[in-house]
């Protein structure tokens, strides 16, 4: 599988996100910086880390949603290569409107960093097709805007639609009906709070997120 991890000035976790996927796949993703313009040849995979990009500045995410690699992004997306957004990646994905909805400061407006239990709402999705639906699994987060809000129609639609991915399995930061990961209409982006690259070796307490990257991979490859 080939695949690219997105670099922005103040991403933090685009080495941990790389780590976890030559792990899982045995091949190393590119690193691509902010201001390139084009994937390489035969991306099959976009991955979009946690961070500060920009440095959080106007709103998280908002910056970096409009850079030059975005562009591709959303291209390659538009043609059915799975996109990855964790934490930050995730404001960038609904900044950049490949996903509905927004994110918001915390309901308690403090940063929280611990390991939270996630309900795995759909497992038919290209990145769930390791968990069994309705399994509980154990993530860590890291976030200070992870407050996921939408209007009611589109929380409506999201049910409805079994986009949901992932909810938490109590709350966290305030959430709207507890969500904690969602995919787009073609189920092809994929946007997730929590970190599954931060749990896929026991020694970091877990290995609950590398289902994530072996289902991902089974199906591109």
């Amino acid at each position: 599988m080939r695949s690219a991890v997105i670099v922005f000035p103040g991403s933090n976790c685009d080495r941990d996100l790389a780590v976890a996927i030559e792990a899982v796949t045995g091949a190393r993703p590119a690193m691509l910086w902010h201001r390139e313009t084009e994937l390489p040849a035969g991306t099959d995979f976009v991955a979009i880390p946690g961070g500060f990009s920009y440095g959080d500045y106007l709103r998280s995410g908002a910056m970096a949603a409009r850079s030059p690699v975005m562009r591709a992004v959303a291209d390659a997306a538009a043609r059915g290569v799975p996109v990855l957004g964790v934490c930050n990646g995730f404001q960038v994905l609904t900044e950049a409107g490949l996903l509905p909805g927004a994110l918001m400061r915390n309901a308690g407006l403090s940063f929280i960093c611990r390991t939270v239990p996630l309900t795995v709402e759909n497992s038919q999705t290209l990145f769930t097709q390791g968990y069994a639906a309705g399994e509980t699994i154990r993530v860590p987060i890291a976030h200070h805007d992870g407050n996921y809000q939408a209007d009611a129609e589109t929380l409506d639609r999201l049910e409805d639609e079994g986009r949901v991915a992932f909810r938490y399995a109590e709350p966290v930061n305030g959430s709207a009906r507890n969500i904690a990961g969602i995919v787009n209409d073609a189920g092809n982006v994929l946007g997730l709070m929590p970190h599954p690259e931060r749990a896929i070796d026991p020694v970091h307490g877990g290995t609950d997120g590398r289902r994530l990257f072996e289902g991902l991979l089974e199906t591109v490859a």
